[in-house]
Protein backbone atom coordinates (compact mmCIF):
# COMPACT_ATOMS: atom_id res chain seq x y z
CA UNK A 1 0.00 0.00 0.00
CA UNK A 2 1.40 3.36 -0.88
CA UNK A 3 -0.05 5.88 2.09
CA UNK A 4 0.54 9.13 0.27
CA UNK A 5 -1.59 8.07 -2.40
CA UNK A 6 -3.95 6.59 -0.60
CA UNK A 7 -4.63 9.39 1.26
CA UNK A 8 -4.79 11.59 -1.68
CA UNK A 9 -7.45 9.46 -3.14
CA UNK A 10 -9.08 9.53 0.65
CA UNK A 11 -9.10 13.67 0.72
CA UNK A 12 -10.45 13.75 -3.14
CA UNK A 13 -12.84 11.19 -2.68
CA UNK A 14 -14.27 13.26 0.49
CA UNK A 15 -13.98 17.16 -1.29
CA UNK A 16 -15.88 15.29 -4.46
CA UNK A 17 -18.32 13.72 -2.41
CA UNK A 18 -19.31 16.68 -0.49
CA UNK A 19 -18.68 19.03 -4.37
CA UNK A 20 -21.07 16.39 -5.61
CA UNK A 21 -23.31 16.91 -2.71
CA UNK A 22 -23.89 20.30 -2.95
CA UNK A 23 -23.97 20.60 -6.93
CA UNK A 24 -27.19 17.64 -6.70
CA UNK A 25 -29.12 19.85 -4.65
CA UNK A 26 -28.44 23.23 -6.19
CA UNK A 27 -29.28 21.60 -9.55
CA UNK A 28 -32.43 19.49 -8.12
CA UNK A 29 -33.48 22.79 -6.20
CA UNK A 30 -33.60 24.34 -9.89
CA UNK A 31 -35.29 21.05 -11.92
CA UNK A 32 -37.88 20.38 -9.44
CA UNK A 33 -38.94 24.11 -8.59
CA UNK A 34 -42.15 23.43 -6.10
CA UNK A 35 -40.25 21.19 -3.95
CA UNK A 36 -36.70 21.03 -3.05
CA UNK A 37 -34.81 18.00 -3.62
CA UNK A 38 -34.70 17.09 0.24
CA UNK A 39 -38.36 18.01 0.46
CA UNK A 40 -39.35 16.05 -2.62
CA UNK A 41 -37.29 12.65 -1.05
CA UNK A 42 -39.15 13.16 1.89
CA UNK A 43 -42.44 12.55 0.60
CA UNK A 44 -41.61 8.54 -0.40
CA UNK A 45 -40.60 8.18 3.01
CA UNK A 46 -43.76 9.53 3.91
CA UNK A 47 -46.09 7.80 1.56
CA UNK A 48 -44.16 4.35 1.78
CA UNK A 49 -43.78 4.28 5.79
CA UNK A 50 -45.17 1.16 7.55
CA UNK A 51 -48.77 2.12 8.84
CA UNK A 52 -48.38 4.64 11.70
CA UNK A 53 -45.23 5.19 11.65
CA UNK A 54 -45.02 8.33 9.35
CA UNK A 55 -43.15 10.52 11.98
CA UNK A 56 -40.42 12.78 11.66
CA UNK A 57 -37.98 10.36 13.30
CA UNK A 58 -38.90 7.92 10.43
CA UNK A 59 -38.64 10.75 7.89
CA UNK A 60 -34.86 11.51 9.52
CA UNK A 61 -33.74 7.97 9.36
CA UNK A 62 -34.66 7.34 5.96
CA UNK A 63 -33.16 10.33 4.42
CA UNK A 64 -30.05 9.83 6.56
CA UNK A 65 -30.35 13.45 8.45
CA UNK A 66 -30.92 14.77 12.22
CA UNK A 67 -34.31 14.53 13.42
CA UNK A 68 -34.01 18.86 13.67
CA UNK A 69 -33.26 18.75 9.87
CA UNK A 70 -36.33 16.12 9.34
CA UNK A 71 -38.76 18.41 10.95
CA UNK A 72 -37.46 21.84 9.25
CA UNK A 73 -38.40 19.82 5.80
CA UNK A 74 -41.84 19.00 7.42
CA UNK A 75 -42.45 22.71 8.67
CA UNK A 76 -41.47 24.37 5.57
CA UNK A 77 -43.73 21.56 3.87
CA UNK A 78 -46.52 22.11 6.16
CA UNK A 79 -46.23 25.64 5.38
CA UNK A 80 -46.65 25.60 1.85
CA UNK A 81 -49.88 22.98 2.70
CA UNK A 82 -48.13 19.59 1.07
CA UNK A 83 -48.47 17.95 4.66
CA UNK A 84 -50.22 17.87 7.76
CA UNK A 85 -48.89 16.78 10.79
CA UNK A 86 -50.46 15.77 13.81
CA UNK A 87 -49.62 14.52 17.45
CA UNK A 88 -49.13 10.30 17.29
CA UNK A 89 -51.68 8.23 18.90
CA UNK A 90 -49.53 5.52 19.46
CA UNK A 91 -46.24 7.65 20.45
CA UNK A 92 -47.20 10.80 22.75
CA UNK A 93 -43.10 12.08 22.01
CA UNK A 94 -43.62 11.83 18.20
CA UNK A 95 -45.37 13.59 15.14
CA UNK A 96 -47.49 11.84 12.95
CA UNK A 97 -46.69 13.31 9.24
CA UNK A 98 -49.38 13.14 6.28
CA UNK A 99 -49.43 14.10 2.56
CA UNK A 100 -52.31 16.64 1.81
CA UNK A 101 -53.94 16.43 -1.58
CA UNK A 102 -52.19 19.56 -2.65
CA UNK A 103 -48.87 17.93 -1.74
CA UNK A 104 -49.53 14.64 -3.90
CA UNK A 105 -50.30 16.95 -6.72
CA UNK A 106 -47.11 18.67 -6.19
CA UNK A 107 -45.28 15.35 -5.44
CA UNK A 108 -46.61 14.24 -8.58
CA UNK A 109 -45.28 17.08 -10.79
CA UNK A 110 -41.99 17.03 -9.54
CA UNK A 111 -41.75 13.46 -9.86
CA UNK A 112 -41.70 13.94 -13.50
CA UNK A 113 -38.78 16.44 -13.30
CA UNK A 114 -37.01 14.19 -10.78
CA UNK A 115 -36.86 11.46 -13.96
CA UNK A 116 -35.95 13.89 -15.91
CA UNK A 117 -32.68 15.56 -13.59
CA UNK A 118 -31.65 11.57 -12.87
CA UNK A 119 -31.36 10.80 -16.70
CA UNK A 120 -29.74 14.15 -17.10
CA UNK A 121 -27.33 13.62 -14.49
CA UNK A 122 -26.65 10.23 -14.99
CA UNK A 123 -26.71 10.31 -18.62
CA UNK A 124 -23.01 9.07 -19.18
CA UNK A 125 -23.63 6.07 -16.89
CA UNK A 126 -24.37 2.67 -17.57
CA UNK A 127 -26.34 0.18 -15.90
CA UNK A 128 -23.06 -1.43 -14.33
CA UNK A 129 -21.92 1.83 -13.47
CA UNK A 130 -25.02 2.75 -11.80
CA UNK A 131 -24.85 -0.67 -10.01
CA UNK A 132 -21.24 0.11 -9.13
CA UNK A 133 -22.01 3.36 -7.81
CA UNK A 134 -24.45 1.92 -5.23
CA UNK A 135 -22.50 -0.25 -3.93
CA UNK A 136 -19.92 1.61 -3.23
CA UNK A 137 -22.17 4.30 -1.83
CA UNK A 138 -23.98 1.94 0.21
CA UNK A 139 -20.59 0.30 1.61
CA UNK A 140 -19.35 4.43 2.17
CA UNK A 141 -22.81 4.74 4.18
CA UNK A 142 -21.76 2.17 6.50
CA UNK A 143 -18.38 3.32 7.65
CA UNK A 144 -19.76 3.82 11.21
CA UNK A 145 -21.98 0.07 11.20
CA UNK A 146 -24.93 2.00 10.57
CA UNK A 147 -27.13 0.73 7.58
CA UNK A 148 -28.91 2.61 5.27
CA UNK A 149 -32.18 3.04 6.05
CA UNK A 150 -34.41 2.24 2.54
CA UNK A 151 -37.88 3.63 1.60
CA UNK A 152 -37.82 0.10 -0.98
CA UNK A 153 -37.63 -1.84 2.76
CA UNK A 154 -41.11 -0.91 3.20
CA UNK A 155 -42.74 -0.82 -0.10
CA UNK A 156 -45.45 -4.17 -0.50
CA UNK A 157 -44.04 -6.83 -3.08
CA UNK A 158 -46.31 -6.71 -6.01
CA UNK A 159 -46.56 -9.13 -8.89
CA UNK A 160 -45.67 -6.66 -11.50
CA UNK A 161 -43.60 -4.20 -9.54
CA UNK A 162 -41.17 -3.57 -12.00
CA UNK A 163 -43.95 -2.77 -14.96
CA UNK A 164 -45.44 -0.65 -12.67
CA UNK A 165 -42.46 1.26 -11.79
CA UNK A 166 -41.26 1.52 -15.90
CA UNK A 167 -45.07 2.76 -16.50
CA UNK A 168 -44.91 5.37 -13.96
CA UNK A 169 -41.06 6.51 -14.81
CA UNK A 170 -42.02 6.98 -18.40
CA UNK A 171 -39.79 9.86 -18.90
CA UNK A 172 -36.87 8.87 -17.17
CA UNK A 173 -37.07 6.18 -19.56
CA UNK A 174 -37.37 8.39 -22.45
CA UNK A 175 -34.85 10.79 -21.39
CA UNK A 176 -32.41 8.37 -20.98
CA UNK A 177 -32.85 6.44 -24.13
CA UNK A 178 -32.62 9.96 -25.90
CA UNK A 179 -29.21 10.98 -23.80
CA UNK A 180 -27.68 7.79 -24.61
CA UNK A 181 -28.49 7.93 -28.65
Amino acid sequence: MDAAQDLFFAQQALSTLFSVANKLQIQGDKYLQDLTIRQMLAIPAIFHAPEGKATINHIARTLGTTKQSAKQIVEAMEKKGYLSTAPSKRDKRAVDVSITPEGERVFSACSERTDEFMADIFQDFTTEDLANLCTLLEKLYQFDGAKQASIQEHINDRANKNDDVLEYHQNYIKRRTRNRE
